[in-house]
């Protein structure tokens, strides 16, 4: 019998290990929009380097695909699904290419997966012809639908291409069965509480003037079953409020966050204290589609039928709590424009503080050696000053509205009893309906005297909800609509054509009208005077920034047409800033490398030098980094950034400074293993260090953004030397 069985990836072979992923590269193919393994899988949370079906769906879905899971067996596929992908119970799966229901037997495609039959070899062609029931023995009964989107271009009108959709409220949509059952329950809850004040009312009215035992003990079995019910539905209803919240919690937490990680950085805010207390007010939004305060909401409307309920019974006496109703409404309306602007006041002035605060602890060391502790202080204190300012006048005006409505309340129920005494002695009523008007009164008020809170958790909400708007309207590195390129191997040539950049407002262009190119191989150096535009040329080239005229081309081909997770494959590179993250040696060196073999990642690390200073600790390259790599000398920084910058062995190498905090020994002994290890790479070094220069090939003189000299190396130091190169 024929079994589907996974296999391990071919070590020798770029092709990606987790079997979901390398079907979904291969899909990508059959229709018609190939894309890379990198490209598909760039910022997602992967679980152990392999893509599980929901990542999956995630995947296609940014790719421009649309993807469902359904619970289907073999026997009922048709022809319309394919291309599919069937699921094995291993997470694995294989390409559904083709159905023959006449004689029940499927054309599939299996990348790493091997039907290993008696005398076939594993070798063989990955396409199989196999039988429903072979599939349906290695299928966990499910399948992965994909389709490709419908791309319109400048020739669709706008109306019929529609908005994208909002990244907010979509979220909150996909969970509208669970509200829709949330609003049947609270009308059946508002419902039950019309048991009590019946009740009451007509034990009262007939039971006590008939002495009827049995009638109400028969009333109050009935009363107890609407209790239990409203028990139930009660708790029901919380449990699909907190589902329903979870649910959105976790999807627009992760849409944030992965667009916060993919943000252009030419785009990235001034502050960044600032901005993470803007992704912090999250809380203030999950605290209103989480809390009780949806179920609140929805209870409101309710209190027309409530009103509704107690004209049937009392008649007149509905205009009071109506009345009551009416002035707590109007109060809390009048309070909407202060409270909106304490609010605001509250929401800027305590994301300014977080900015000092951030900024105060990463430069705290700076603050010590210069003595401007006191200085930071006067500005902490301004904040908080501040903040407590606007929060209390806030806290006053909602607490005022409580005040006001809990008075209101208590009118209200004294002036139905005022009334109802009149009715009574009227002949208009009864007691057990005067009884009932005034606990329906407190239930039809109960929702309106929330309003008050309601508005301010509404309003942290609405000022949380802005500034993540403005988050999310900053453009994205990758365009999702864009087409980009598969450039699988790269020379490494470099082409720069009237290249030109501008830092956002700033009104000197940091380079100039820039034009040269690099043959792939060649080792080409960037000299020049501080701030003559060196660092941005390197964050050009790496595609960190966009120009702002002009083209760079890799290969003949516009690098901002080449993905950037591809681009990040085929350029490595080492800043001048030196960032390092929380963990171990290790763990900084494979930063979005994670599967790379262990061999590779001590070969680098000994290039590198970073082999010298691990092997003296216990750890070895478990050895703890902090944060920012503070317990490590700025040499030691640097060799575990270019360590990481060589460990994708990149065709083209980004070299800024990599060596400035190195001693003269490690130096030379980095310089000697780039020139035996990245021989064949094309290499851009930017320094000021004369060490470096023997690396080289050519120069290139940059003066204010401007190229002043470019060639040979030992004629621009001689030119350079002789004052022929003008440096301003």
């Amino acid at each position: 019998m024929n079994v589907l069985k996974s296999s391990d990836a071919n070590p020798d072979t770029d092709i990606p290990a987790s079997p979901l992923l390398t079907c979904l590269v291969a899909l990508t193919k059959m229709l018609g929009k190939p894309l890379s393994a990198e490209s598909l899988t760039a910022g997602l949370p992967l679980k152990e380097q392999t893509l599980t079906p929901d990542l999956f769906i995630r995947a296609a879905e940014r790719a421009g695909f649309v993807s469902q899971m359904l619970e289907r067996k073999p026997r009922e596929l048709t022809q319309l699904i394919c291309p599919a992908i069937i699921l094995f119970s291993d997470n694995s799966g294989c390409i559904l290419k083709d159905v023959d229901t006449k004689n029940k037997e499927a054309t599939i495609v299996l990348p790493h997966i091997v039907l290993l039959q008696e005398g076939v070899p594993e070798n063989e062609a990955e396409t199989r012809v196999v039988s429903f029931a072979e599939l349906e023995a290695a299928s966990n009964g499910s399948i992965l639908l994909i389709k490709r989107c419908l791309e319109h271009d400048s020739r669709s009108p706008s109306v019929l291409q529609g908005k994208r959709a909002h990244w907010f409220w979509s979220t909150i949509f996909r969970s509208r069965k669970i509200y829709r059952d949330v609003l049947v329950a609270s009308l059946i809850i508002n419902l039950l509480a019309l048991a009590s004040p019946f009740f009451v009312m007509n034990v009262y009215d007939r039971v006590v003037p008939n002495n009827a035992i049995e009638t109400l003990w028969m009333l109050a079995i009935g009363c107890l079953i609407a209790f239990s019910f409203d028990f139930v539905l009660k708790w029901l209803r919380s449990y699909c409020i907190d589902i329903a919240g979870k649910k959105s919690d976790i999807l627009l937490s992760s849409k944030i966050m992965e667009h916060v990680l993919g943000l252009d950085m030419a785009a990235r805010p001034a502050s960044v204290g600032s901005f993470a207390k803007n992704m912090q007010e999250f809380e203030s939004i999950r605290e209103f589609i989480t809390s009780s305060t949806i179920s609140t909401l929805i209870d409101i409307p309710f209190t027309l039928l409530l009103l509704a309920v107690i004209f049937l019974i009392g008649g007149p006496i509905v205009f009071v709590p109506a009345g009551g109703v009416i002035a707590i409404m109007v109060y809390s309306f009048l309070i909407q424009k202060p409270l909106k602007e304490s609010i605001e006041k509250t929401y800027r002035a305590s994301a300014q503080k977080n900015a000092s605060l951030i900024e105060n602890l990463t430069g705290l060391e700076s603050l010590r050696l210069y003595g401007a502790a006191s200085q930071m202080q006067d500005v902490w204190e301004r904040s908080v000053g501040h903040i407590s300012r606007w929060s209390m006048k806030g806290k006053q005006l909602s607490q005022s509205a409580t005040l006001f409505a809990g008075y209101v309340q208590n009118c209200v129920t004294v002036l139905i009893v005022l009334v109802g005494v009149y009715l009574i002695s009227a002949g208009e009523a009864s007691m057990g309906a005067l009884i009932a008007c005034v606990m329906l009164s407190g239930r039809a008020m109960g929702p309106i005297i929330q309003i008050a809170s309601l508005s301010t958790r509404y309003n942290q909400a609405r000022a949380a909800l802005e500034g993540l708007q403005n988050v999310m309207d900053m453009p994205e590195e990758r365009n999702p609509e864009k087409a980009y390129m598969h450039l699988e191997k790269c020379r490494g040539d470099i082409e720069i054509t009237n290249l030109s950049f501008t830092y956002g407002d700033h009104p000197i262009p940091a380079i100039k009208d820039l034009t040269l190119k690099m043959k792939a191989g060649e080792k080409v150096g960037v000299i020049g005077k501080i701030g003559s535009g060196k660092s941005t040329f390197a964050k050009l080239l790496s595609g960190l920034y966009k120009p702002s005229e002009g083209l760079i081309r890799l290969d003949d081909i516009n690098i901002n047409q080449i993905d950037p997770a591809e681009r990040q494959r085929l350029i490595g590179c080492v800043p001048q800033d030196v960032n390092l993250f929380f963990g171990t040696v290790k763990y900084n060196i494979t930063l979005g490398a994670e599967d790379v073999d262990i061999g590779r990642v001590a070969e680098v690390a000994k290039i590198a030098g970073v082999m010298d200073f691990v092997n003296l600790h216990p750890d070895g390259m478990d050895m703890p980094v902090a944060e920012r790599g503070a317990n490590l000398s700025g040499g030691q920084r640097q060799a575990i950034v270019l360590a990481r910058a060589l460990l994708r062995d990149p065709p083209i190498l980004i070299l800024d400074e990599p060596t400035s905090a190195m001693d003269p020994t490690t130096e030379a002994m980095v310089i000697a293993n780039i020139q035996k290890y990245c021989n064949d790479k094309t290499i851009i070094l930017i320094t000021h260090r004369t060490s470096l220069l023997n690396l080289l090939d050519k120069l290139a003189v940059l003066d204010q953004g401007e190229l002043v000299a470019y060639g040979a190396k030992d004629g621009v130091i001689e030119a350079v030397k002789n004052g022929k190169i003008p440096i301003h």
